[in-house]
């Protein structure tokens, strides 16, 4: 697995820490820079993997399916805690 690859699967495993400190009301800090890491990582694997040729169908599925990811569940821990309508994370 190349370099490009590991920094998106790490982007999919910064989710789950992204949430629990997002549930964790002491630590909204915490799950910003949390989310502002895995959102970086986007730029950085992208980078990465045409700088060094490292496109991989892995990575095109993969990618993309993580961007997803993290948004979705940006978007569902905030109605969760009502900060933001329903009807707008169902619009985006």
């Amino acid at each position: 697995m190349n370099l490009a690859n590991q920094i998106t699967l790490a982007r999919i495993v910064l989710i789950p820490l992204f949430m629990i400190s997002f549930l964790n009301q002491q630590s909204t800090i915490t799950a910003l820079l949390i989310f502002a890491v895995a959102a970086g990582t986007d730029k950085l694997d992208g980078y990465v993997a045409r700088k060094y040729n490292q496109i991989t169908n892995l990575g095109k599925l993969l990618d993309p399916l993580a961007d997803k990811l993290l948004i979705a569940a940006a978007l569902i821990m905030m109605v969760q805690e009502n900060m933001i309508s329903s009807w707008f994370a169902e619009s985006l």
